[in-house]
């Protein structure tokens, strides 16, 4: 019986299942720890054990938290999403131990590795999973808070627009500084602003379904109702004008085109989405001179390979170069692509682990969206649909920017890759994103209260102590 075939069964056996699935991703990921610990030094080292024993302990805790708060939830999602967390940290360790070797090589100082630190935001990942999940006991309850969440996005969203507290990084201004740290609130105001459009959109859903007229087979809407569209369209510019950012623009864009779709049922309001964003594209590639940069490098990368075009043209060697079963892990030389545990972890795993390996890391991407569609179809109530329905839409349309970036398919974004790239704001709120599927799905499958026939009724009726009213 394949993942996408578990059985039903809630309770007992879907947890069973799920924890045998989890057991399963420990075990690989340690596999993969040992192995690049013995292509890179010769031998495995004690971290090893730390490693398997750290993933053990979370992914334990987080079964635990879904056993106690959320029994009847899909027992697929939560390891499929435990062994792309476990990947992305071997390869960053992997990253870890080749700017070492380099910075030896060149008598540098050897820069501090990214690997430990990634384990910490995934510990702060998994407590805040575990922390919602007992929280948010009904998902229905965050409607009461829609607009809440809609102010809080967008004030998240525009602060690291504010002068003196963000950060600009690789050209683009996403980040603010906390201390040490550098934190991307656009990540977590991604999950807050799907919150308020599934609000939002259940509540107009009648009034957005209206059709004018009937052109060309499809409905259009009426003019008055393009409002929303309108607003985040322009939302989206705004974000690409004030914070140099591409990727952000295009997936908040398209995760309110996305819903909106699904609210509605309407193809027209898609063609709309898809007309608004290439009438904008062509826009921003003559006004913006790094929008233009990037698609010219998309379009021509080795015409470019010694400038902007250069990470793209390693990345490609890189991928050619693992073929179709890869090097090998600690077999390749990843480090030579730059900035390969953020935007380019893909192509790190297309050397070292190939075709099949990057395969098998969009089957379990494929999965975890599958599931949460299925979340969404199985939900009784319409905030929950569209909830679920969105947040795997998200989390499908940033895998396909930034894979689609680093193979050449669609210019190139700079969106991180959930669960297994650097970075410890995606890798907390993609847990959260995880944590709110699993509710809704809880709520999806939990068994409907049997109904009462008349009899048991009045057998209950006759039960109930009378109360005697003297005047």
């Amino acid at each position: 019986m394949t993942a996408l075939s578990l059985p039903r069964t809630p309770g007992r056996t879907g947890r069973t299942a799920e924890l045998a699935l989890l057991v399963l991703a420990v075990v690989l990921a340690a596999l993969g720890y040992t192995a690049v610990q013995i292509s890179v030094t010769g031998s495995p080292s004690g971290g090893t054990f730390s490693y398997a024993l750290g993933l053990g302990v979370l992914y334990g805790a987080a079964h635990l938290a879904v056993r106690r708060f959320a029994p009847y939830a899909d027992p697929v999602i939560l390891p499929c999403v435990g062994l792309l967390n476990g990947l992305g940290l071997v390869m960053i360790r992997r990253l870890d131990l080749a700017s070492a070797e380099s910075a030896r090589q060149q008598g540098k100082v050897i820069p501090r590795a990214d690997a430990p630190l990634q384990m910490v935001w995934t510990v702060i990942g998994v407590v805040a999973f575990i922390a919602l999940l007992a929280v948010v006991r009904d998902h229905t309850r965050l409607t009461r808070y829609a607009y809440t969440c809609a102010a809080a996005g967008l004030l998240l969203l525009m602060l690291p627009a504010v002068p003196g507290v963000g950060a600009t990084i690789n050209g683009a201004r996403l980040w603010i500084r906390v201390g040490p740290m550098t934190v991307q609130p656009s990540e977590v105001a991604k999950v807050l602003l799907m919150v308020f459009f599934a609000a939002f959109l259940v509540a107009k859903r009648d009034v957005l379904s209206l059709a004018s007229r009937r052109v060309v087979g499809l409905d259009l809407p009426r003019a008055r109702d393009l409002g929303p569209v309108l607003a985040a369209w322009a939302f989206s510019i705004l974000v690409l004008v004030r914070e140099n950012d591409l990727g952000s623009s295009l997936l908040f864009f398209g995760i309110f085109v996305g819903m909106l779709y699904i609210a509605t049922e309407r193809t027209s309001w898609l063609l709309i989405g898809l007309a608004m964003f290439l009438g904008s594209s062509f826009a921003a590639y003559h006004v913006f001179a790094h929008v233009q940069a990037r698609v010219d490098t998309w379009l021509n990368p080795f015409a470019y390979s010694s400038g902007n075009g250069y990470q793209l043209v390693q990345g490609f060697f890189g991928m050619g170069t693992g073929g179709i079963f890869g090097t090998g892990l600690g077999e390749g030389s990843p480090g030579t692509v730059p900035y390969a545990k953020t935007d380019f972890i893909v192509a790190a795993i297309g050397e070292e682990l190939g075709l099949v390996g990057v395969m098998a890391v969009l089957m379990l991407f494929l999965i975890v969206v599958a599931r949460g569609l299925r979340a969404a179809v199985g939900c009784r109530d319409s905030f929950g649909k569209l909830l679920a329905g969105g947040l795997a839409f998200s989390l499908a349309l940033q895998v396909f920017v930034i894979v689609g970036g680093v193979t050449g398919l669609i210019p190139l974004t700079g969106v991180t890759l959930p669960f297994l790239s650097y970075g410890g704001s995606s890798v907390v709120t993609n847990y959260v994103l995880v944590a709110l599927l699993l509710r809704v799905s809880d709520a999806g499958r939990r068994p409907a209260p049997a109904p009462v026939s008349p009899a048991a009724a009045r057998a209950q009726l006759a039960d109930a102590p009378t109360t005697v009213v003297r005047r």
